[in-house]
């Protein structure tokens, strides 16, 4: 009971009382946000760039590799990539 009486709180502790406790709210969404965001990263921002996907090419040679294609079917593939457009289906 002792602080009950004559410990009126002035205005500037009214103050700083607001002003910290904003302070705190902010400090905590603050933190909240940055956690959101660096749990929310994309794959590459964590493990760097995704793997580029195998060229035609690269893709025919892992046929012949692993005998899917003789050489003379790897040549004349070959042939047909090379003289076609990249662009087209």
């Amino acid at each position: 009971m002792m602080f009950w009486y004559d410990h009126d709180v002035s205005g500037w502790g009214w103050f700083a009382m607001t002003a910290s406790m904003i302070l705190f709210w902010a400090l905590i969404i603050t933190a909240a946000v940055l956690l959101f965001k660096a749990l929310n990263r994309p794959y590459e921002h964590i493990h760097g760039p995704a793997p580029a996907a195998p060229t035609p090419e690269q893709i025919l040679a892992q046929r012949l590799a692993r005998g899917e294609v003789d050489e003379d079917e790897y040549q004349r593939r070959f042939a047909a990539l090379r003289t076609s457009p990249p662009n087209a289906p």
